[in-house]
């Protein structure tokens, strides 16, 4: 749970959809979509010229995002990853070149080492378990995402995922921060905050 409390109401809400989400996207087998959703950003939603692009290493069943952050190093995109702190901070980011070391993270994910530079990006690719047309999203309930958004009001964001993680209305409280848009294997929903 965030330590932004919602509503009891909402929290519940938000908490059913969550459970409902990471079983429905546990069971797709879409074995090309990282390949696909690299070709839908190139395409229709590239990050700005030359911004530092805070990626994500994918964990579990997690869109795979790694052939899109190839490709972006490839075009000269300088990369970070998010490190996750204690709870009721924003994200820290490390920088992080294609190929480069990875070490256990909280949460199980996969970061950059304690020495790699911290950075603040100019553009992030931002995990979901659920999104909307409006460009709302539901995370995994700890509200960094939305923290660090909400710290970088001037930063490109776009979600990630699966298109079949598109459902009809994510709930959402005073501190979810909508995204510019979504991408997904099978394309680009432009979105406005």
């Amino acid at each position: 749970m965030s330590d932004w409390p919602d509503p009891p109401a909402l929290a519940a809400e938000k908490a059913a959809l969550r459970q409902s989400a990471m079983a429905a996207r546990a069971a797709l087998r879409l074995p090309d979509a990282g390949e696909a959703l690299a070709r839908t950003v190139l395409l229709h939603c590239p990050p700005p010229p030359g911004a530092l692009l805070a990626g994500f290493w994918p964990m579990g069943d997690e869109i795979d995002i790694r052939p899109l952050m190839r490709r972006l190093a490839e075009a000269g995109h300088a990369l970070a990853l998010p490190v996750t702190p204690r709870r009721g901070h924003p994200l820290l980011f490390r920088r992080w070149a294609w190929g480069g070391k990875l070490v256990p993270g909280r949460f199980g994910t996969s970061v950059p080492p304690d020495d790699a530079e911290v950075v603040t990006p100019q553009a992030l690719l931002v995990p979901l378990l659920a999104f909307d047309a409006t460009g709302a999203r539901l995370g995994y309930g700890g509200g960094f995402y939305d923290r660090t958004l909400g710290g970088l009001p001037g930063a490109w964001a776009l979600g990630v995922a699966f298109a079949a993680q598109q459902v009809e209305k994510v709930p959402a409280g005073v501190h979810d921060v909508a995204l510019h848009g979504i991408a997904t294997e099978a394309g680009f929903l432009r979105t406005e905050r």
